[in-house]
């Protein structure tokens, strides 16, 4: 496609990364790429994210070699003796460092540029400083396909056990009526793996983009409320501490169903200065929230 300005014929390109190919997975329109480049900025700043997140996934892998079903701590020694080996996690390990290697390679080749150190750290790194030219590079949609199949993957291998999803508040993408979600691992008081819109699962944020949406959640003007077991697991502390803040805080709270709700903004306030963790935020209903 092709819009004249000023005199002049300019290419419109439509985006054709991961992210935008979800969108039009659903039947909703995929977004137009940024001037030069073939991704738009949302994708762009996904692929980013996600070239950060495969050194953390390929040591995680590296931690199930031994063939267990969680991670375990790291031997000098490769696998324990005794316990089969995890294949699914070696073939994850294999594939983030060739495509990381063969990215690389690119850039080496064309930019004639010094190569950087084969450790997959350094490659994802090095990738990640020459983002601008690889979204221009017209392979660009394969990087940002293979990079969020990687880390699909490498996921799977790391915690195959079903997610608890966690209700947070409404979808923040224009003119969406979904209701946000936390991906929280049920064994686990931790940083959500993912945020997901129910209604476009397009619409979805890794735990690193976490803190970024909270300011877009804390900008609508309707109240929200969020239970205290709920406010622990995505703020990672005990839940003797949720109660003290609420206390020392004075937390506003409303009670329902036997449950005790706080507001989300003294939630923010005193927990986002005190760790620059993402709040949490409910649909408005006490009764949407977990248990």
């Amino acid at each position: 496609m092709n819009r004249v300005l000023a005199g002049r014929t300019q290419e419109i390109t439509v985006c054709r990364g991961a992210r935008c190919g979800r969108r039009a997975a659903e039947g909703r329109p995929r977004r137009l790429a940024a001037r030069g480049h073939r991704l738009c900025p949302d994708c762009r700043d996904r692929l980013i994210a996600e070239l950060r997140q495969l050194p953390r996934l390929h040591e995680e892998c590296g931690r199930l070699l031994g063939g267990s079903d969680g991670p375990r701590e790291r031997t000098s020694g490769g696998p324990l003796p005794g316990l089969p080996f995890n294949t699914a996690a070696a073939d994850v390990r294999s594939a983030i460092a060739g495509v990381l290697r063969s990215w690389s390679s690119v850039v080496v080749e064309e930019r004639r540029t010094s190569a950087p150190p084969t450790n997959v750290e350094t490659l994802a790194a090095f990738l990640a400083r020459h983002c601008d030219w690889l979204t221009a590079h017209q392979a660009a949609p394969e990087l940002s396909q293979e990079t969020a199949l990687l880390v699909r993957d490498a996921r799977r291998v790391i915690d195959p056990s079903p997610l608890r999803r966690v209700p947070i508040g409404a979808c923040v993408e224009a003119d969406c009526q979904g209701g946000l979600v936390a991906l929280v691992r049920p064994h686990r008081a931790d940083t959500p793996l993912e945020i997901r819109c129910e209604a476009a699962p397009a619409h979805r944020w890794s735990a690193d983009e976490w803190l970024s949406l909270s300011r877009l959640l804390t900008r609508e003007t309707r109240v929200h409320w969020v239970g205290a077991a709920d406010i622990a697991r995505l703020w990672n502390i005990p839940p003797g501490s949720v109660y003290r803040h609420a206390s020392e805080q004075r937390w506003r709270r409303r009670a329902e169903g036997g449950r005790t709700y706080y507001h989300c903004e003294d939630i923010q306030r005193t927990l986002g200065a005190r760790s620059g963790s993402a709040p949490s935020k409910n649909d408005g209903s006490p009764s949407s929230s977990a248990t």
